[in-house]
């Protein structure tokens, strides 16, 4: 491969617990494969790692929980990554400490994802949270006290039991921690998991709420001056974070249809019309690489049409114009026009004749409209 990829992902799949929503790619406890798994990684990077830009834009540290690893572990693994401009860890609440944040920020990480979910005591329960809302906000405060200064804080709505008034107050408990990032999720509960057979029936009830749960947590963090970037993402603009540019990196190079390397058990990689999924079984995995060989693969090619299509379905997400030159086909062009006079799709922003953007009511309506202009 030719490919100058400059998007690293890196799954790490331990956690303490497996909530009753997940359906990740995770690993309960298993402490003394750490170290091997973090060999593995390595291993996967030696021999993957050519299609690597010099400079990378971007690395993340997914999960799982990254921060439930082995500290020694995850020191071990991050200062052998290749750097890059953002580097992202996700984690979770209970799992930090002042030693740990310290250690993030020695490592080279700038930017840390919380997940908080909620600030209800309630709902966390009722999400199988290890974390409690004092969990949240004192690891905020160790990770400013260690001088990370690019926090991104996950909400969840649309919990069974939630109410406005709960949704309300998370967003209050959120926005009082100064985050420079936040990600709202609709809580999407796969068939098959734990959740849906214990809340299936108060899921189909909640569902014609959450676009007016949607609404709301659009108008609030816009109100209090996030810029809503993505469909789900929001962050502090430029004037109100020092000039810095907050957007998720990672994420954007997801979006805008990079191409991006995956390691680790059930990692996804997209490069050069190829698409592949490690084997998500950890022993499996760890055999592989100790012997020197990669680790099982679904692979996929994505014909032009597809990249196309999927091109326009994730640059929609965001609140910047599409270019449609190269993707004319895969646009049906009446829809574009009826969609455009219905006030749901903008043309020609910032200049660019052959840009679309969704306005805000297009936005609000999303996949929907996304799938009526597809061809």
């Amino acid at each position: 491969m030719s490919a100058a990829v400059r998007h690293l992902y890196v799954h790490l799949p331990f956690c303490s617990s497996r909530c009753g929503y997940c359906d990740f790619v995770t690993v309960v406890g298993r402490r003394g494969q750490h170290g091997a798994y973090v060999d593995a990684l390595l291993a996967e990077l030696e021999l993957e790692g050519g299609v690597l830009a010099g400079e990378l834009e971007s690395v993340f540290l997914g999960g799982g929980t990254p921060t439930f690893t082995d500290p020694r572990e995850l020191e071990r693994l991050l200062r052998a990554l290749p750097p890059a401009s953002e580097v992202t860890v996700e984690a979770n609440p209970e799992t930090m400490t002042p030693e740990l944040a310290a250690l993030l920020l020695d490592c080279g990480v700038t930017r840390v994802s919380l997940g908080a979910q909620s600030f209800r005591p309630r709902l966390l329960e009722v999400l199988e949270r290890q974390a409690g809302p004092d969990d949240v906000r004192r690891a905020v405060y160790d990770l400013r006290d260690a001088k990370i200064d690019n926090i991104s804080l996950d909400l969840i709505y649309g919990i069974p039991g939630q109410s406005t008034a709960d949704l309300d107050a998370d967003l209050s408990e959120a926005l009082a921690l100064g985050p420079e990032h936040l990600s709202c999720y609709e809580l999407e509960a796969k068939q098959g998991t734990r959740f849906t057979h214990a809340h299936g029936a108060e899921l189909a009830r909640q569902a014609e709420a959450m676009e007016s749960y949607f609404e709301r947590v659009v108008a609030r963090l816009t109100a209090a001056g996030y810029r809503w970037y993505e469909t789900a993402n929001f962050c502090r603009p430029p004037e109100l974070a020092d000039g810095r540019d907050l957007r998720s990196r990672h994420n954007l190079g997801y979006w805008r249809g990079r191409d991006y390397l995956g390691l680790g058990i059930g990692a996804v990689s997209t490069i050069e019309g190829r698409r592949w999924r490690t084997t998500p079984r950890l022993g499996a995995y760890l055999a592989a690489l100790s012997s020197g060989r990669r680790p099982d693969r679904e692979v996929e090619l994505l014909p032009q049409p597809v990249r196309s299509a999927e091109r326009i379905v994730l640059g929609l997400r965001l609140d910047e114009p599409l270019a449609l030159t190269g993707l004319g086909a895969a646009v049906d062009p009446e829809a574009l026009e009826r969609l455009q006079r219905l006030g749901l799709v903008e043309r020609g922003r910032d200049g660019d004749p052959d840009a679309v953007t969704l306005t805000p009511r297009g936005r609000f309506l999303g996949g929907g409209v996304t799938a009526e202009l597809l061809a």
